[in-house]
């Protein structure tokens, strides 16, 4: 047992399995499909397939903030039933308010439970980057950080986490009014793929648009390549996610581990949650790893 609570939000997109391994807490997001309403529980309710189908068919995906008010509900419980302090990491505040919702909540919970103390760190990450940071914090406090060490760890390293996302369709780029229509139209006439990276404030950058969807997943690894710790002899753990595009996923990961022979243990392939998934839509692929800070 540990002596704090360590805390994430939902779009973290790991599996239930692998945050209960870690010993990670949860707070769900919502999002609606077409005006109805679901929660995202990592596929609980309705599994990823079934997800991007839907919005493939055309239903449109909307994503509801976690405000104040359910943060204080969360906060509350964790404090009532196990009378712990607690880390809580956001997703990016360049994507979304959460953050801001989280840390509004720590006087409230100040004046409830005195005792107890709550920091709040805003992630600047995203999809499992995201939870690749949730997996570099929970090491480090098994290994014996302090919650005030573990803070100021995150605080200092948060940027080196590396986000690299490659889309093979723009399709929901426009819908989501990323692009325009005509040049979305153009671009997938073309077969041009935007790879993207999380820039320093914690927002989606398009880095560089490449024709066909192969030299995009090979840029991501050419990316990752002059981006990582020691490039080519990169020694850290890699996660890889992607929105119902497995077999482009497994072409990067077999990339990767020609390219990068001193990775520490398997690359790990999540699935992009709906939370992202409802903005980027199918077809995107991406790489977490440690790197130069962005």
């Amino acid at each position: 047992m540990h002596d704090y609570i360590l805390s994430c939000c939902s779009p973290v997109d790991l599996t239930q399995e692998k945050l209960d391994s870690m010993d990670v807490r949860l707070i769900y997001s919502d999002y609606t499909l077409d005006g109805v309403p679901f929660k995202d529980d990592l596929g609980k309710t309705m599994s990823s397939k079934a997800f991007y189908d839907r919005i493939r068919k055309g239903e449109v995906g909307t994503t509801t903030l976690i405000n104040t008010a359910d943060f204080v509900e969360y906060f509350t419980k964790l404090f009532e039933t196990e009378n712990k302090d607690v880390l809580h990491v956001t997703l990016s505040s360049g994507l979304s308010g959460t953050f801001e919702a989280a840390l509004a909540a720590v006087d409230l919970m100040k004046e409830r439970f005195p005792e107890r103390r709550l920091f709040i760190v805003d992630s600047r990450g995203a999809s499992s980057g995201f939870g690749f940071l949730m997996q570099a914090l929970a090491d480090l406090r098994d290994e014996g950080k302090t919650i005030d060490e573990l803070y100021d760890w995150a605080l200092k390293n948060r940027l080196r986490v590396q986000h690299l996302f490659c889309s093979t369709t723009l399709t929901y780029y426009m819908r989501g009014g990323r692009i325009s229509p005509a040049a979305g139209r153009i671009g997938n006439l073309l077969g041009i793929c935007p790879v993207m990276r999380m820039d320093h404030p914690g927002h989606l950058a398009v880095y560089s648009r490449v024709r066909t969807k192969k030299r995009a997943l090979r840029a991501l690894v050419d990316q990752m390549e002059e981006l990582a710790d020691d490039g080519a002899s990169y020694s850290g753990r890699v996660f890889i996610s992607h929105s119902d595009c497995l077999e482009d996923a497994e072409s990067v990961r077999v990339q990767i581990k020609e390219r990068f022979k001193n990775i520490k243990g398997e690359i790990e392939m999540y699935n992009i949650g709906a939370i992202i998934g409802c903005h980027a839509g199918p077809g995107t692929v991406a790489v977490f790893f440690f790197g130069k800070e962005r």
